[in-house]
């Protein structure tokens, strides 16, 4: 009996239909292995992972394989971004008996959960063997896996305890960790490291902050390099905006066609801040379409921004996004067909399989003169309306609670940096610049309705919703601080107290159940279900650490409210990061960036004004904030908003106050003393060419 019907996971209900007789994660699977005295198959995954496909058609789906699983084990799929504390649990498991990991995961345990052999993708006939193989051991030598299965509990303790050396995270701390980066650099193709090749957004944004404090050109131009590449190659989609997942290769050429929510939030903070710091065309262009991509192709009304897009299409990777030249001809004529291949880099020879090309920008257009541009738009909007009419790949509706957090604060700082700029570019540019502003500001508010209608239960947050229904898995630590995070910007975007006060609920409620001694964090609460091992992951990976993700929001709301208690909370949690931020600085990137805010202060810059949507201060502020900064707008005083407070007009006029730790500088009433002030705060004056 299969028992995955009811799952809100779209995953788990990929394989409802298998002859396998799936348990989702729960007690009574593992009681159901102790009384059939059989070892535990734990199967992990996701919505969008090709490879967990192939493994489902080519194993999981078969009647044969079915038998084994059956007959021999009990068996459970778990989603790993529903439950991403199993999954750190028996990755790290995985991790330290092969070297490796990744999806999809395979686990055998014992009754218990004690995993005592990990692997991950299996062909079938090598996974018929192993099945064969455990299952002779666990009746022939069971002794032997049980010791097995100790050590490797004591090995996965070791690597998720709390605890060990901390330090403050110092300026020269973050400079090394810059240094680092700049000596890891992929000079050539911008990025980090080699085949497979991923967007390092949390280093892009720590180095951006790095830039804007130090004046550090070395900064500003990895950064620069690495955007306009990823922007340029496969790895972004040149027609309808957002980027997959990573580049198979070394230089963004062919991607991984998955799209995901967070790496789409967060490169929408990259280049939204590359854009503000220097102006770049090509950066706002990018930061729009991701905008728009998010809006578009990811929010669904009322309930939140799914989780990701597939990377195949009906069985077939990249089906939906691959060309020939004369499908470009047959879609625009032979000679805009011609000039598409081109700018496309669209060759007979192709540069994915079987002759097809990942669409490519091979010429600079961002800075071409408008009826080039507008010849380029064209196209794009032909060769998308033609693409639209394709198979295309499936969607996982799962509304995860932190990745939502992430994308909502991205969407604040671009809608409120477009909407205090004006309008930019060709009329056509600027009314699609417009549009997708409208639209982006319209899903942002809607998503964090919804988490906040739906996910927060009795004070507590869930992980995951999916059809406007809440799952039974608890937050973990990166939901409460990505959440938090996230109300603290909508605070800032609509002066509402009640987002502030969203905020404060949540980070009370991860200080009082995820807290561990010396000012550590554990990554699931104390009331959660206990695990073989209670993962604590201080690094920063594919997301933000429930740690970094925590301080982040610890800094935001002290700096909103002014309570000195949940700024000390955030630098003894950051000093228990400090020493490896000094020491591996890629997988540190969010925690540098919050630290870069420390660092500035980071500034609280209250607007005292009637019209918070179209005062110049406002736009002032946002352009020129110090790193990190909070920037509330509003009438003095107004309630729930404590940087209001005591901020009254001066001389009928709007007014700006600038400060630190809640000591402020002279308020002013005007725009140059303000850009003023900010520059001499934050450093400011060393970037170049801000919008507007």
């Amino acid at each position: 009996m299969n028992r995955l019907a009811d799952a809100t996971s779209p995953y788990l209900l990929q394989h409802a239909d298998n002859p396998v007789d799936w348990w989702p994660w729960c007690d009574e699977a593992f009681a159901e292995a102790k009384r059939r005295e059989v070892p535990v198959l734990i199967s992990v995954g996701y919505s969008a992972c090709h490879w967990c496909h192939v493994m489902a058609h080519e194993s999981f789906e078969d009647e044969a394989v079915g038998k084994l699983l059956n007959e021999g084990f009990v068996s459970i799929k778990v989603d790993r971004e529903e439950r991403p504390d199993v999954d750190a649990v028996y990755m790290t498991a995985t991790q330290a008996m092969t070297g490796q990991g990744g999806w999809p995961m395979t686990v055998f345990a014992t009754p218990d959960g004690t995993p005592f052999f990990c692997g991950t993708y299996f062909p079938r006939p090598n996974f018929v063997r192993l099945l064969e193989s455990v299952g002779t051991a666990w009746r022939d030598q069971r002794e032997a896996v049980l010791r097995q299965g100790a050590a490797v509990v004591e090995a996965i303790g070791g690597a998720q305890a709390v605890g060990g050396p901390t330090a403050p995270l110092t300026a020269e701390l973050l400079d090394a960790a810059a240094d680092q980066l700049a000596s890891e650099y992929d000079e050539v193709n911008g990025g980090f490291g080699g085949a497979p090749k991923f967007p390092p957004h949390m280093n892009l944004l720590f180095l951006l902050r790095h830039h804007q404090r130090t004046g550090s050109a070395r900064s500003l131009e990895i950064v620069r390099h690495t955007c306009e590449a990823m922007a340029r190659g496969g790895l972004h989609d040149q027609l309808a905006g957002g980027f997959a997942r990573y580049s198979v290769d070394g230089h963004w050429t062919v991607p991984h066609f998955e799209k995901m929510l967070y790496d789409n939030a967060l490169l929408l903070r990259v280049y939204t801040q590359l854009w503000r710091l220097t102006g770049d065309a090509l950066a706002l262009r990018v930061a729009r379409d991701t905008a728009r991509f998010l809006a578009d192709e990811l929010h669904r009304p009322g309930q939140g921004f799914a989780s990701a897009l597939d990377a195949d299409t009906e069985g077939v990777e990249g089906l939906t996004y691959v060309w020939t030249p004369a499908q470009l001809v047959e879609v625009l004529g032979e000679e805009d067909g011609r000039w598409a291949a081109d700018l496309f880099a669209v060759t007979d020879a192709g540069s994915f399989e079987h002759g097809t090309s990942v669409l490519r920008l091979a010429r600079d257009v961002d800075d071409a003169d408008p009826t080039v541009r507008e010849r380029w738009q064209v196209v794009v909007r032909r060769l998308l309306a033609a693409r639209d009419a394709r198979p295309q790949p499936a969607r996982d509706d799962k509304v995860v609670a932190a990745w939502n957090g992430l994308a909502i604060t991205a969407l604040a700082e671009f809608v409120r940096l477009v909407e205090t700029t004006g309008r930019l570019g060709t009329e056509g540019e600027a009314n699609l610049l417009e549009g997708v502003t409208i639209v982006a500001d319209g899903a942002m508010r809607d998503a964090a309705e919804h988490l906040a209608r739906v996910h927060v239960v009795d004070g507590r947050l869930r992980r995951a919703s999916r059809d406007g229904r809440v799952g039974d898995p608890a937050g973990v630590l990166e939901d409460y601080g990505c959440v938090a995070e996230a109300f603290c910007a909508m605070h800032q975007v609509t002066g509402e107290g009640r987002w502030l006060d969203l905020a404060g609920q949540l980070i009370d409620a991860a200080l009082a159940h995820f807290a561990a001694p010396g000012g550590a964090f554990h990554d699931t609460a104390d009331d959660a279900e206990q695990l073989v091992a209670r993962p604590a992951d201080p690094t920063d990976n594919a997301t933000p650490s429930g740690r970094s993700a925590i301080v982040a929001a610890l800094v935001a709301y002290a700096a909103l409210t002014g309570e000195n208690r949940y700024r000390e909370a955030a630098e003894t949690a950051l000093s228990t990061v400090a020493p490896i931020v000094g020491r591996h600085a890629r997988f540190t990137g969010y925690a540098a960036t919050v630290g870069e805010a420390l660092l500035s202060g980071p500034y609280e810059i209250a607007v005292a004004t009637e019209d918070p949507a179209g005062d110049p201060l406002v736009a002032a502020a946002y352009r020129h904030a110090p790193p990190g900064a909070v920037i509330v707008a509003g009438p003095p005083d107004r309630p729930g908003t404590p940087l209001l407070a005591d901020r009254p007009l001066v001389d009928g006029r709007a007014t700006a106050y600038v400060c630190r730790g809640f000591v402020c500088q002279r308020p002013v009433t005007g725009v140059e003393e303000l850009v003023g002030q900010l520059r001499r705060a934050g450093s400011a004056g060393r970037c170049r060419d801000r919008p507007g």
